[in-house]
């Protein structure tokens, strides 16, 4: 496997380097989403110096820092010596790119520092001494300072947030995202078939740390049982790592997660199986969203989504989702060696996470299609308290709305699974009168004759796996 060039990604930092002034930037996202690759992508070829934060004292965080700048500026004294603080490294980096500068050269210096939140955690006065450098210092030099996280709760309370100590001095901000299904593609080998690919994402999703540990040369079940349902294996214990990092009561959180990846999806439910009262549920769902771990969602047609009392609550990591249904309830036996119960969970459970796998698929397919009829300004799913619809976009401007339905099945879909979807779209309640109305079909093993003689003159959208037919 290999690690995919982010393109868009790599183009913003790229912008932000050819900027004349000086540049803060803060790079985050979650664990094992890219972020480490992405930078070291970025600063090859240019002059940079890179620091890992770890746990270790402020004192050798700083001597490594001497050493590596020492390095960087041919300086072995300054490695030997070290700094005294995070203000006197900054003075010596004015020192010697204010030198640079004189000599005419175009760019400074690179400047990164990955999983800073861990400077945080050892000086908690880390990030007011970074402000202080910034105002005094380094906003005056030719540099790209580059402050990189994957706690998500710190990196907003640190730089994000309104009340931070760098609020207001960021350059900007990159939130990398998971890969979507495209990407996942290209990620995985070339030669692999459109079903195991799904099938790959389907109990990872995107985050490249976890793709690269499945085994290419051995299939879906055997890479389960050695990387998920192993202790000791890379993923056995995962989950408990992401809210031990993020999260000071994991133990509250874990019952949350493990409540709507059992299904509980409304808030009722929610509080119903963990017995937390409605003010603390509320807050602790709150910060599982800020966190990006769980989704709330309501139909894409709601005109006041915060609003809504239609909301429903899914987990948003596709691998969060697989772990709770096939390692959490069965941790006690895993942890003897003994994954029968859990492999016969997952046997069970692989259809519905297919379906769900390929209903996300359809709609990154029409949010990116060239040919519909209105470009759509959301996508989503909509539904009431009978039917539900897999993919509904709209175009409020153009009075559009587009219906489909997502079928992972063996058989081809026939007109009668588009006569459902037309009967439903009338209760979808949307838009002036008049609307545009336009259908599509998403089928992982193709269509009928008589589905395709219709699609061709009724004008329906017709994606096949993962590519438009029609």
């Amino acid at each position: 496997m290999k690690f995919i060039d982010r393109e868009a990604e790599l183009r913003w930092l790229e912008e932000r380097w050819g900027a004349r002034d000086p540049q803060l930037l803060i790079v985050y996202g979650k664990r094992r989403v890219g972020k480490t690759e992405l930078l070291k992508q970025f600063i090859r070829n240019k002059p940079a110096v890179y620091l890992l934060a770890d746990r270790r004292p402020d004192r050798d965080q700083l001597k490594e820092v001497a050493t590596r700048l020492g390095a960087h500026f041919d300086d072995a004294f300054i490695g030997r010596k070290g700094f005294d603080d995070w203000l006197e490294a900054f003075e010596y980096l004015k020192a010697k790119l204010s030198a640079k500068r004189a000599k005419g050269a175009s760019h400074g210096l690179a400047l990164v520092i990955d999983e800073c939140p861990y400077l945080v955690e050892n000086n908690p006065a880390t990030s007011s001494l970074f402000q202080k450098g910034w105002d005094e210092t380094l906003s005056r030099l030719p540099i790209c300072l580059i402050l990189c996280g994957s706690s998500m709760a710190m990196m907003e309370s640190e730089a994000l947030a309104q009340r931070a100590p760098l609020y207001g001095r960021r350059s900007g901000d990159l939130l990398i995202q998971p890969l979507d299904f495209s990407g996942v593609r290209q990620f995985l080998p070339k030669h692999w078939s459109f079903e195991k690919c799904v099938e790959v994402y389907a109990m990872l999703g995107g985050m490249p740390g976890y793709l690269r540990q499945f085994d290419p040369k051995a299939n879906l079940e055997e890479n389960v049982r050695e990387k998920i349902l192993t202790p000791g294996g890379f993923l056995f214990r995962e989950v408990d790592f992401l809210l031990r990092e993020e999260l000071r009561e994991p133990r509250n959180y874990l019952a949350i997660l493990r409540a709507v990846g059992q299904g509980k999806r409304k808030f009722g439910e929610i509080t119903n199986d963990t017995g937390m009262p409605k003010n603390v549920l509320h807050k602790y769902l709150h910060v599982l969203e800020d966190l990006r771990l769980i989704l709330r969602e309501v139909p894409v047609t709601e005109k006041a989504p915060q609003r809504s009392k239609r909301s429903l609550y899914g987990i948003q990591d596709p691998f969060i989702t697989s772990w709770f249904e096939c390692v959490y309830p069965f941790v006690s036996d895993l942890a003897l060696g003994e994954t029968g119960l859990a492999l016969q969970r997952f046997r069970q459970v692989l259809p519905h996470l297919l379906n769900r796998a390929y209903e996300r698929i359809a709609r990154e397919l029409v949010r990116k299609c060239k040919t519909l009829p209105f470009p759509l300004q959301r996508a989503g799913r909509w539904w009431d308290h009978q039917d539900e619809i897999d993919v509904v976009g709209i175009n409020e401007e153009a009075n559009g709305i587009l219906f489909g339905e997502v079928k992972w099945s063996s058989r081809p879909i026939g007109t009668n699974i588009l006569e459902d979807l037309t009967a439903k779209a009338t209760h979808v309640q949307w838009g002036r009168k008049g609307r545009r109305e336009a259908f599509a079909l998403f089928s992982r093993s193709g269509f009928t004759p008589d589905m395709l003689k219709v699609a061709r003159h009724e004008r329906i959208l017709l994606f096949e796996r993962d590519r438009q037919i029609m």
